[in-house]
């Protein structure tokens, strides 16, 4: 029975933490915070409930594959697991309003014909097949296995672009989400459509590599799915999982350092000085001085620091009075009426003047009082902590009024039914989650040279592997439990691990 020291209670290292218990090793996990699930929280106030992270769940086999893999009871007979449908409800700048329904190709199809005008469902959906393509391409070696030693290999992208000629001038294919948008959408609106995906990851349209198409195909093909209760009950369920097969916590308790001997990791030291063995340590914390992180050109890594620090989200928590209307979407889209000046902005480290919203609607009524009030979450891709001061009430308030303005395309007279407000900043997420400037990590793709890559679960130090947003295959719920059962592969079946089944 090997000892397992991990660092952080997020939902990456809870999954290996639950993966390796049941593997027989002694686990125990050190989380600094007083709770567990990382960026994975909950706000409370006057009986109106909030997620403060993500608040629906794709590839939702993820989960179930975790609580397969590690009890009897499977994950719907601990939450209460349902598609949204519709899965989203667009409303562009030109006053478009459009609803895709949820894992339904043909029906994404016939809605947007009917919105757009005609052909402009089927270019998507021919969009949709080519990510489809790049999907089958890159799925195993992308999400499913150890990242390659030759991680060269990632750095092509797998998207088979259209092949345009063009007449006196060479032919072009798109590299990017912004030139997918322009050269084979060929509709400013499906354009913001495909650069609102990439944003809400964190990607800048006009560089993300064309296998960012994923993110959309992903959606669009294994639906998008809620947790009764808020997404914080997913948390809750890995964590009461992970006591079940006898995982450790001990809260409040921040590492201060990783004990090496020899090349090899043997242990943590607390900031109270406490010194813990280990045979292995599993880091499922934000990039810093405690970890290394990024790639080098030879495979290795190097330190933290090094990169200009990706953007973050702000949320505005809306506690409305009046009952939710009938047939209101659970997630709204208000796309900015100038995608590419707002990503220019936002990866400038500026506020952008007409930012893209999502707004988040829940018909449940563990959110609220009763059913004459409503709790409603905004939420925007804005630059991190340092180029913006979001500790600073003037910049913080400013941009939390841009976000209910343009939310009130989505809820009817949203203004004068707020009872109160709660803004979340990249200042607050930098202290809760430690992330610097309180970036979120965005998943990793192919293409772009590997610029999108993250770094490998396993390290150049001997017994410390990396798990959760910041580790491959990248950020997103699915993506941490998905690194969570890399680690816990490398560590129980070391070098002969060849992935995920």
């Amino acid at each position: 029975m090997a000892r397992i020291a991990v660092i952080g209670a997020g939902m990456g290292a809870m999954a290996a933490a639950a993966r390796l218990a049941v593997a027989g090793q002694r686990v125990t996990v050190y989380e600094r915070a007083a709770t567990y699930g990382g960026s994975v929280g909950r706000f409370e106030r006057d009986g109106f409930v909030f997620d403060t992270g993500p608040g629906l769940l794709h590839l939702p086999a993820v989960y179930r594959d975790l609580f397969v893999k590690t009890g009897k009871e499977p994950l719907e007979s601990l939450v209460r697991l349902g598609q949204v449908d519709p899965a989203s409800r667009h409303v562009f700048a030109d006053g478009t309003d459009v609803r895709l329904p949820n894992a339904s190709r043909g029906g994404v199809v016939s809605a947007l014909d009917a919105a757009l005008g005609a052909g402009a469902g089927e270019r998507w959906g021919e969009f949709l097949g080519r990510a489809r393509d790049a999907w089958d391409r890159s799925r195993r070696p992308l999400l499913e296995e150890p990242l390659w030693a030759d991680w060269r290999v990632l750095g092509r992208d797998p998207y088979p672009a259209v092949r345009q000629r063009r007449l006196l001038r060479g032919a072009r294919q798109a590299t990017t989400v912004a030139e997918i948008g322009a050269w084979e959408l060929a509709d400013p609106r499906l354009a913001a459509l495909l650069d609102g995906y990439a944003l809400s990851y964190g990607l800048d349209p006009r560089h993300a590599p064309a296998s960012a198409a994923l993110l959309p195909y992903l959606e669009q093909t294994f639906g998008s799915w809620y947790v009764g209760g808020g997404m914080r009950e997913l948390a809750r369920a890995v964590y009461e999982r992970c006591l079940a097969r006898r995982v450790e916590f001990v809260f409040g308790a921040e590492v201060a350092r990783i004990v090496e001997k020899d090349g090899a990791a043997t242990g943590i030291e607390l900031a109270d000085g406490t010194v813990v063995e280990a045979d292995h340590v599993v880091a499922g914390i934000a990039p810093g001085p405690l970890v290394e992180w990024r790639l080098d050109g030879d495979g290795d890594v190097r330190p933290s620091g090094t990169e200009t620090t990706p953007p973050a989200r702000l949320t505005v928590l809306l506690a409305l009075r009046g009952a939710r209307e009938p047939g209101a979407a659970h997630r709204t889209v208000v796309h900015s009426p100038d995608g590419s000046a707002e990503a220019a902005e936002i990866f400038a480290g500026r506020t952008a003047t007409r930012p893209t919203v999502t707004v988040l609607r829940p018909d449940d009524p563990a959110t609220r009082p009763d059913d004459g009030h409503e709790a409603v979450t905004l939420t925007a891709t804005v630059a991190p902590q340092g180029p913006v001061d979001w500790s600073d009430a003037a910049p913080r308030e400013r941009y939390a009024d841009a976000l209910v303005a343009a939310a009130g395309a989505a809820v009817p007279e949203l203004a004068e039914r707020i009872l109160w407000r709660e803004v979340r900043t990249p200042a607050d997420t930098a202290v809760w989650t430690g992330a610097a400037g309180g970036a979120v990590p965005a998943p990793a793709l192919a293409g772009a040279e590997g610029r999108t890559l993250l770094p490998a679960n396993s390290t150049r130090l001997s017994g410390l592997y990396r798990a959760g947003g910041w580790a491959h295959p990248g950020g997103g719920l699915a993506h941490a439990g998905m690194s969570g059962a890399l680690v816990a592969g490398l560590i129980v079946e070391g070098a002969d691990f060849r992935g995920s089944q």
